[in-house]
């Protein structure tokens, strides 16, 4: 080949730089013209829309078809991109409306949805904010989104997520020929949309929204009706501006009947029902009684019926689909009943609910001294309601019945006097105390137009005995007594607010339910730490009260279950209230003496007679409680006529288990009084006298005697904290006439110390080494169930007491068939349900067998240098099967786990830190403080990042490899995208410390 001549390549590179040169001058004017473009569509937003009517067209696989010439939602131009969707279809616009009116099914339709955050929505209405984890490209993003308009032609939704991610989208009906279109508009903006990722994103979204179409024409297809046909729409307050879910449940009537001559034509359902025809007339409108969904009734205890509902409402000529009933015997149950239904309104399951609870005591004791018995209904043994609320469960144990303690009267009478002893009173200051109360508690009833026995009773009068005032057992006269011998009725009707809004009821009608919550103390009486206290009120007042979002400081208006008076001031005590404030008294009705104790129904009363004291100060709060059997079963709520500032729920706190004393069956020997009632006679001579001596050891024998010379000292002297010789379970002698201390209870085989957010618990057998028994797994179990639930608790330290930690099982009591193993938690009461909060174990000596099982419940293990972990199982014909060997599998080496579950040789807490599974070492004496140590590093994190964190370790081994990043990514995001994860960095660029909320 021949060589180039120069001329001719000097020619070529000169025509090749002229055609460069010219590149450079297009792709310069090209860019210009782009600029300038960029800038008139910036400055003219109206422009994009006039382009998009009359150029957007699509048809794709998910459906969709072009928009045609609609007009576009304005907003949408604001976005960087956007993507408009339509699709025709059978039907009406006021159907297809509903469906996309309702936000909750979103989750049913909506492609993109991944989840919650916080409470679900309802039906649309301008104003109302919720949070939704999205999923786009399969990365997750929280977005609060805010309804901006819905009216006759759909919706308009505005929301902001991470990175200053924005999204519009417009939910449209039109009618279409013969049928209807739907429409949806999508906009995206911010930073992720602008960066090279942004027309992937825009695609990715553009192919979920006609997906999204599809899904809401076949959910349109099945017949799916959206809030607004079921009147769920947002209801707006007009007194505070506030938005409200539709399903806020509103009490809206309340009607109450009192019957003082006798009628026994009139059965308990009779009066219920008429108390309900009073509730619907005091709402304003006409219907509610007929729209019902469920009937709650208070079982009556004047009359049985099997379903007192059902006969309420065939009085009334309705048919609700649900009859609830409460269990037969329960003060408790008149709010227990309020905060179902509450919560059933609140969950969407229903919108009008009747609550009502009836007694003729009255006259069926008219009728009965007669010589007749009422003809009142009996309902066919078929008639079953579709739920019974509250514990059936027996009211005395063995001890308490072979002492007669088997009426309230005696017990409370006992409880009265064991209250009196602890605050060191002597009789005639006590019995001015409560007879005092009693006499603030009349004055109530005097204005009251539906109390039993509306007039003024002074202390003096309640203090003197005489045939209208016998003693019954002291320190209670007639007149310090619950008067169950009355013709009581109430009725409550409790709806959404879009129901009570659609019914036309007036909001000056609403009273809110803000919160409501029920425990139990230890069942037994005789079995209480302390006869004159109440761990469970205290823990519903402060469940209830947190909810709401307020301090008992702020509640003006109370009502507290007063059947004797020591109900009322344990409770007192217990939620922080003064029980001799003239500014705030408490009671509402009289109480169940002068207001009138209608069986177990006192609780519908008092939130009867709450609602109207609301309405008239409708700035204030109000509470009410409800009690049980013996200051046993406790039910609370909280109202206002001002709307809550949390969607209302039915609380059910666990309570960390308080210190008890065995009741003890037969015991001879020395003891101390710890209180005492003497029984008297109906013409007003002493019967008996009931005492409850306690023992050194801690334990509680309860005594009955007749013995006149016994009941003659308990009559004129006052023999409280003397000791006593119990000589037989109906004989006592006086052997030391003065004031002793009284033994405090066993100590418990499970101690809790809570340290702020840090619980330390302490297995407390140390002559047993710690080792676990029925009881104290039975009692962990509790403690861990309080921890759980305590959203103030974020990791708990596990450790034993006397320098040892858990020899695991209790073997002797084992033997004797007391294995162990509670029903929720498993073996040792701890071992086979994960805890989603962290645990760490401080282990001080040995941690063997169960031992170890037990510290490899805990996440984290502080050791002794001296401490040794082993499962020797093997060399006693056993298997480590409460956990053990599948968790050091877990933990260790496969090779070191098999080592240890087959040789059954020990390895020390050094070896186990070179391995991992121990994380701290610490000298002998101080593994807990090193243990605190180590919670005090977790503490002070966020409580949301600490349980998230906890999950995905946990969970984390079961997922494959093709989704694990899926599944972290949506369990993290509840962190990512919170409260606390705003607080942590603005904490860090302010440089001080954060304060995390937990949301």
């Amino acid at each position: 080949m021949g060589r180039t001549d120069p001329r001719s390549r000097a020619a070529d590179l000169t025509s090749d730089w002229s055609r460069l040169v010219e590149l450079r001058r297009t792709t310069r004017r090209t860019l210009r013209t782009i600029r300038a473009t960029a800038a008139w569509v910036r400055d003219h937003p109206g422009a994009l829309r006039d382009l998009a009517v009359g150029l957007v067209r699509r048809t794709d696989d998910a459906g969709a078809v072009d928009v045609g010439e609609r007009e576009l939602p304005v907003g949408l131009a604001a976005y960087d991109r956007s993507v408009s969707l339509s699709q025709e279809l059978t039907g009406t616009p006021e159907d297809l409306l509903a469906l996309v009116s309702d936000l909750s099914l979103l989750a049913d339709w909506m492609t993109i949805h991944a989840g919650w955050r916080g409470a679900v929505p309802a039906g649309a209405a301008a104003g109302v904010e919720f949070a939704e984890q999205i999923k786009i490209m399969g990365v997750p993003a929280e977005i609060r989104w805010v309804v901006d308009r819905a009216d006759e032609h759909g919706i308009a939704l505005s929301g902001t997520g991470p990175m200053g991610l924005t999204l519009g989208l417009w939910f449209s009906v039109r009618r279409a020929g013969a049928g209807v279109a739907v429409s949806i508009d999508a906009g995206m903006g911010g930073d992720p949309l602008r960066g090279p990722m942004g027309g992937t994103i825009a695609r990715t979204v553009r192919d979920e929204m006609g997906r999204s179409l599809d899904a809401l024409v076949a959910l349109h297809g099945r017949g799916v009706r959206g809030a607004a046909t079921a009147g769920a729409a947002p209801v707006r307050h007009h007194a505070s501006g506030r938005v409200l879910d539709p399903r806020t449940p509103v009490i809206v009537g309340a009607g109450q009947l009192v019957q003082r001559t006798p009628d026994p034509s009139r059965d308990p359902a009779a009066l219920a029902a008429e108390a309900l025809r009073r509730a619907a007339a005091d709402s304003g409108v006409s219907g509610l009684l007929e729209r019902a969904d469920r009937v709650h009734a208070v079982a009556s205890a004047s009359w049985s019926y099997r379903d007192l509902g059902r006969e309420v409402a065939a009085r009334l000529g309705i048919a609700p689909e649900t009859s609830v009933q409460s269990a037969r015997f329960g003060g408790d149950a008149g709010q227990v009943l309020v905060n179902a239904a509450c919560q059933a309104i609140a969950d969407g399951d229903a919108a009008v609910v009747l609550v009502c609870g009836a007694e003729a005591g009255n006259s069926f004791a008219a009728a009965q001294r007669t010589g007749s018995i009422p003809d009142w209904p009996e309902q066919d043994a078929t008639v079953t309601p579709d739920a019974v609320l509250g514990s059936e469960r027996e009211a005395n144990n063995e001890a308490e019945s072979r002492a007669g303690l088997m009426a309230p009267i005696y017990v409370y009478a006992l409880m009265e006097s064991a209250l009196r002893g602890r605050l060191g009173r002597s009789r005639e200051e006590h019995d001015r105390v409560i007879t005092g109360l009693w006499s603030r508690m009349s004055e109530i009833a005097a204005h009251n137009e539906f109390a039993w026995q509306p007039e003024e009773v002074t202390a003096e009068r309640l203090a003197t005995i005489d045939d209208d005032n016998r003693m019954v057992s002291a320190p209670y006269s007639k007149l310090l007594c619950a008067n169950m011998t009355v013709d009581l009725a109430s009725g409550l009707v409790l709806t959404s607010v879009a129901a009570a809004e659609a019914a036309g009821v007036t909001q000056d009608r609403w009273v809110f339910p803000h919160a409501g919550a029920a425990a139990y103390d230890e069942w037994f009486v005789s079995e209480r730490g302390d006869l004159a206290s109440s761990p469970a009120i205290r823990a519903v007042g402060e469940a209830a009260l947190a909810h709401a979002g307020i301090a008992i400081a702020d509640v003006a208006h109370i009502d507290l279950y007063s059947c004797f008076p020591v109900a009322v001031q344990v409770a007192a005590a217990e939620l922080g209230l003064p029980i001799d404030d003239p500014a705030r008294p408490l009671s509402l009705t009289g109480g169940l003496t002068f207001g009138g104790g209608p069986g177990n129904n006192y609780g519908g009363h008092a939130v009867a007679a709450l609602v109207q004291r609301l309405r008239e100060n409708p700035d204030d709060y109000g509470l009410s409680t409800s009690l049980g059997w013996y200051v046993t079963k406790h039910a609370l709520g909280v109202y206002s006529a001002r709307p809550p500032q949390q969607a209302y729920r039915s609380l059910e706190p666990a309570l960390v288990p308080a210190p008890s004393r065995p009741a003890l069956l037969d015991h001879i020997g020395r003891a101390t009084v710890e209180a005492w009632t003497v029984q008297y006679h109906r013409d007003g001579t002493p019967e008996a006298v009931i005492v409850s001596a306690l023992t050194a050891a801690g334990g509680r024998a309860l005594v009955r005697s007749t013995d006149p010379a016994t009941v003659a000292v308990f009559v004129a002297e006052d023999p409280m904290h003397w000791e006593v010789d119990l000589t037989g379970p109906d004989s006592l002698v006086v052997v030391r006439r003065a004031a002793a201390t009284l033994p405090a209870p066993p100590e418990m085989p499970v101690l809790v110390d809570r340290q702020g957010s840090l619980w330390v618990i302490t297995l407390n057998r140390p002559a047993q080494r710690n080792a676990i028994d029925h009881a104290t797994a039975t009692l962990l179990e509790q403690v861990v169930d309080a921890f759980e639930a305590d959203d103030r608790a974020q990791v708990a330290i596990l450790t034993g007491a006397g320098g040892t930690f858990s020899a695991g099982m209790d073997l002797k009591a084992a033997a004797s068939g007391q294995f162990p193993v509670t029903d929720r938690r498993g073996p040792l009461g701890i071992t086979s349900q994960r805890i989603s909060k962290p645990v760490i174990a401080a282990v001080e000596g040995h941690a063997l067998a169960g031992g170890c099982e037990l510290a490899l419940v805990a996440d984290l293990v502080v050791a002794s240098t001296e401490s040794q972990f082993g499962l020797p199982e093997a060399k006693r014909g056993l298997v480590a099967a409460a956990g053990g060997v599948l968790r050091l599998t877990q933990r260790l080496p496969r090779n070191i786990a098999l080592e240890l579950a087959l040789t059954g040789n020990p390895m020390p807490a050094t070896r186990m830190a070179e391995l991992g599974l121990v994380n701290r070492l610490a000298e002998p004496g101080e593994v807990l403080k090193t243990a605190i140590a180590l919670a005090e590093e977790i503490v002070v994190n966020a409580p949301i990042s600490l349980r998230v964190s906890k999950e995905i370790v946990d969970l984390c081994a079961d997922w494959s490899i093709s989704e694990e990043f899926d599944k972290q990514s949506a369990l993290a995001s509840s962190a990512l995208f919170s409260e606390d994860a705003n607080e942590g960095v603005a904490a860090f660029a302010e440089g001080r410390p954060p304060v995390w909320r937990g949301r």
